[in-house]
Parts: C-alpha cells; sequence; structure tokens
C-alpha cells in the first residue's frame, strides 16, 4: 500500500487516544471485578455436598439413653454444616436434642450444637453449622453422634432412609449396626482454583492485551493493513450516518404511535401482567420473585428477537442507499442492533422499579448482569449479520426465523423454571446460548450471586464465537449483494 493511500487523509484519527482507553478500561474492570464477584471469585456451593435422602422409617424414639451414628465421607473443602430430618410421632415433645460431629482421624470433635425437642416438627430439620469454615474434613471419615435427654413418649426420632446405601457410610443405632442411612445432609464450599489465582490470569491477559495494543500501534506506524485500526477509522468516519440509522430506527418503531417511546416501558409490564397472572394464578408456578423473574426473561427475549428480527431485513431494507452510495455494509445490522440496545436500556427501568416494589434487594452483584446482558448484544450481533448476509441470497430466511425464533422462545426458560424439564430434555439448555446468558443474569439480580469465573469466560466465549461466525460469513458475501438486491 502506497503512502498516499492509507485512510488517514480521507478519515483522521488518533490511534493511540482508543489503545490507550482501552488499556486504562481493562485495569479497571480487573479491580471492579474483583470487588463486585466478592467471596463468589474465590469459593462456590461445594460439589461434594451431601443431598437429604428420602425418609422411608425411624431409627428409634430418642429417649435417655439411645444414640444414633452416621459414619459418613465428605468431599467438602470447607465443610460448614450438617442437617438431620426428625419424626415427632405427631405429637408434642419435651427435652433437648444434641448433634456432635467427630473427625474418625484423630477422633477430635468439630462440631457440637443442642436443641430444643419442643420446637421439632414433624419432618423438620435441625442444622448444626459454624461459622467459620472446617478445612481439615475433607475426605476424612465423620461420625454423626445424635442423642437426647427426653422421656420416653415425649421423645423425637430421627429419620432414616431403608433403601439408601453409600459406600463408606454405615449407620448404628443403640451401637445395633442398622441397614440404611440417616436422613441428613451436609453441606460447604469449595475453592475455586481461578480465583485463587485471579491476579495471575489478570496479569496474564492484560499482558496479552498489551502485546495487542502493540501490535496493532506498531502496524499502523508502518503502514501496514490492520482490521482494528480499519474498524475504529469507519466508526470514526461514519459516526453521524451510525447515529442518523439508529436514530431513524429507534424513531421509525414509534411513529404516529400516540405514546411513543413510552411503549419500551409498557411492553415488557404488559406482557408480564399477562404471563404472570397465566403462569402464577392458573399454572401455580412458585418460583421466588416470579414477576422479577419473569421480566427479566421476557426484556432479554424481547431485545433479542428484535435486533435479529431488525438486522434480517437491515441489508434489503437499505438497498438504495447501498446501490447509489459507498458505506461499510456492516454498518445497517450494527446500527439495527444499536437501536435495539436503546430500547433495552429504556426497559431496563421498569425491570428496576419492579424489582424495588416486589422487595427484591440489590446487592453489588447486580451490576455483573451488564455483563450478560452485553454477551447477549454480542451475540445478537454476529446472528444479525449472519441473518442479514442469508436473507439476501434467500427470501425464506424471514420466514424460517420466524418459526425458529418461537421454538428458541419455548427453549428458554422465560416463564417456567429449569427444572420443569424431564431429564432427556435437559440438553437442550446446556446447548442454548440464551440460557446461559439468561440464567447468570437472574443469579446476580435475584440470588444476589456472582456465578464462577468460568461462567464469565464461557459466555464472552459464546457471544464471541457467534460474532465472528456472523462476521465472517458477512464478510465472505458482501461485495456480492448488489446482485441480489
Amino acid at each position: 500500500m502506497r503512502k498516499h493511500d492509507r485512510p488517514k487523509a480521507e478519515a483522521p484519527i488518533d490511534i493511540k487516544k482508543p489503545l490507550v482507553i482501552v488499556a486504562a478500561a481493562y485495569i479497571v474492570l480487573v479491580f471492579l471485578f474483583y470487588w463486585l464477584a466478592g467471596d463468589q471469585l474465590h469459593f462456590r456451593q461445594s460439589r461434594g455436598n451431601l443431598d437429604l435422602p428420602a425418609a422411608e422409617a425411624g431409627t428409634v424414639e430418642l429417649t435417655q439413653g439411645a444414640v444414633v451414628e452416621q459414619v459418613f465421607k465428605a468431599d467438602i473443602q470447607r465443610f460448614q454444616s450438617v442437617s438431620v430430618q426428625w419424626g415427632t410421632y405427631y405429637r408434642p415433645n419435651a427435652g433437648t436434642v444434641t448433634m456432635e460431629l467427630y473427625s474418625l482421624a484423630d477422633n477430635s470433635l468439630v462440631m457440637s450444637q443442642s436443641f430444643d425437642a419442643a420446637a421439632i416438627s414433624e419432618g423438620g430439620l435441625t442444622t448444626m453449622s459454624v461459622d467459620t469454615p472446617i478445612e481439615t474434613a475433607y475426605g476424612v471419615p465423620l461420625l454423626l453422634r445424635i442423642y437426647a435427654d427426653s422421656l420416653p413418649g415425649g421423645a423425637v426420632s430421627p429419620l432414616m432412609s431403608v433403601s439408601a446405601h453409600e459406600d463408606g457410610f454405615s449407620l448404628t443405632v443403640n451401637g445395633a449396626p442398622t441397614d440404611g442411612v440417616l436422613c441428613f445432609s451436609a453441606s460447604g464450599e469449595d475453592y475455586i482454583w481461578t480465583g485463587l489465582h485471579y491476579w495471575k490470569f489478570a496479569a496474564g491477559f492484560g499482558l496479552l492485551l498489551a502485546l495487542g495494543i502493540a501490535f496493532v500501534w506498531h502496524r499502523w506506524k508502518s503502514g501496514k493493513h490492520s482490521y482494528v485500526v480499519n474498524a475504529l477509522i469507519a466508526v470514526q468516519k461514519y459516526r453521524f450516518l451510525i447515529r442518523q440509522l439508529v436514530s431513524r430506527d429507534f424513531k421509525t418503531k414509534y411513529k404516529r404511535s400516540v405514546l411513543g417511546v413510552f411503549w419500551s416501558f409498557l411492553n415488557p409490564l404488559m406482557m408480564m401482567c399477562v404471563q404472570y397472572f397465566v403462569f402464577s394464578t392458573i399454572f401455580k408456578s412458585d418460583i421466588p420473585d416470579y414477576a422479577v423473574y419473569l421480566l427479566i426473561g421476557i426484556v432479554s427475549f424481547n431485545f433479542f428477537s428484535e435486533a435479529c428480527g431488525m438486522s434480517l431485513t437491515s441489508i434489503l431494507g437499505n438497498a438504495g442507499l447501498i446501490t447509489k452510495v459507498y458505506v461499510p455494509k456492516y454498518i445497517y445490522p450494527l446500527t439495527r442492533v444499536m437501536s435495539s440496545v436503546v430500547n433495552l436500556s429504556i426497559s431496563l427501568i421498569p425491570l428496576i422499579l419492579v424489582s424495588l416494589v416486589t422487595g427484591v434487594q440489590f446487592k453489588k452483584s447486580a451490576v455483573l448482569a451488564l455483563f450478560f446482558l452485553a454477551c447477549l448484544v454480542v451475540f445478537s450481533l454476529g446472528l444479525g449479520l449472519l441473518l442479514s448476509a442469508s436473507m439476501v441470497f434467500f427470501r425464506d430466511t424471514q420466514f424460517l426465523w420466524g418459526v425458529f425464533s418461537m421454538a428458541w422462545m419455548y427453549a428458554t426458560p422465560i416463564f417456567y423454571p429449569e427444572s420443569i424439564l424431564p431429564e432427556q430434555f435437559r440438553f437442550i439448555l446446556t446447548i442454548n446460548p440464551l440460557y446461559h446468558f439468561l440464567k447468570n443474569t437472574r443469579m446476580c439480580i435475584l440470588d444476589g450471586l456472582s456465578p464462577e469465573p468460568f461462567i464469565y469466560f464461557q459466555c464472552f466465549v459464546i457471544a464471541l464465537a457467534m460474532l465472528l461466525v456472523g462476521a465472517l460469513v458477512f464478510r465472505k458475501t458482501q461485495d456480492r449483494f448488489v446482485l441480489y438486491l
């Protein structure tokens, strides 16, 4: 490329400034994420947690002198609690029940707690827990001992499962070995390896980013071709056109509408009200904070459906401009997605209002939901590029997309809990990108928790992969668009 052919004469741009901004933004985001993620960056719910087995019988009336002992192992790195399920014979009981946990590695007492038998209900649980997690119980044989000082006719009974059998588990009642497993559960946390080495990963990715910036800068200074620089130049050169196209798409949507942009508030709220009535009243959904759960799904899928639907016709809809004026063709689907982002931003306002009205408490992890929404935007842009290119050559794409998007909606747990899907259909959720974006957005907002670090990487890769595929197909076919418009 000759020196006078370089695009800087047509569209001067300070390439140093955006590169410095990228580097500074990375540093800020690294520290911000560390603060927002909190303990969830370092610990997760243990995969070695023991679930409560189904109760099938009582062990023994826990009177003075009676003892129930359960030996077990739990692969929990930070042991926190043990719960036992009880039978009361449907009568008032009295006395004190004591639960003790011993480590058989050195016969030391690691946990102990007493409970009032009168406060125990039929099928209820008593939970023994510690403030500081125990880190010496991983894979070690543990003994759970239960006894009480109750009198006959006023004692509770620990429940058991006769049919359950676990390797390394043994149950004794008053010193006699008994077939079955005590109805108990154990829980705790595991360390997250990536969280333990967070700053090493941050430094490593920072180094790669610095090398990438240096590479882009070197190619720019030497006058060589660079897609990154060309993209920056295109945004700089056509920024006025981009603003006009985004404004046009947004205004056209509400043209001749009395309420205008207010429909961005009303649409998700009205859909939420209808579906809330149907699924919380008729189908009796018992999802906690169902209104917000539902609204998160509606807002997210509405954006996805609108962005892809508008991108679908972005090339055909601008055929007059494309055949008369040269503009990078990817700008047309890009501006369609950007106008949908504006609508998404407005739709987040009723989501926040409904959350406040229904008593959902926002924690700092709620800010991390923006990451998964950003992944949804990038994914939608990639799919939009793919659909817009396909639509030019194959006009039936719009009809196929209408059917496919409806099927995609029902395959995504927008208004139903994922637990209702039969086991043989659970793979649908695994391969559904929208499910991962939606699930983690809800976790950040409703549960006040940050997903594991790997989940962020997984969602980022899914979104980036879709963008790269869409961009590659669009780039390979864009030169032939004019032949089919």
